[in-house]
């Protein structure tokens, strides 16, 4: 649920970043200065709401699998682990015959 939170709070950060973005460029542009580089506040804004939507993301995940062979072979039986079907020949052997 935390992590919900967290990046529902990223995307409103990040959107906000966005429009404040667009608002000081068209603000440049109206008093007719060339584009210069954006004020620290909306640089911070979209980094911090980077760094919540990767918490949030974290914290969002499922947990993690183990890749043991042991822990493969709990969920599996032996007779399906060594059935060898890539060695199965599925070549229909009647050609071989005398005709």
């Amino acid at each position: 649920m935390l992590g919900r939170v967290f990046l529902l709070v990223a995307t409103l950060l990040i959107l906000h970043a966005a429009f404040s973005t667009y608002e000081h460029l068209s603000h440049l542009k109206s008093l007719g200065k060339p584009e210069g580089s954006l004020p620290y506040d909306i640089t911070l804004e979209a980094i911090v709401g980077l760094a919540v939507g990767i918490l949030g993301a974290s914290l969002n995940a499922s947990t993690l699998k183990e890749i043991t062979w042991a822990s493969e072979m709990k969920t599996r039986s032996i007779d399906e682990m060594d059935a060898r079907l890539g060695f199965a020949s599925y070549v229909n052997r009647g050609r071989n015959l005398p005709s």
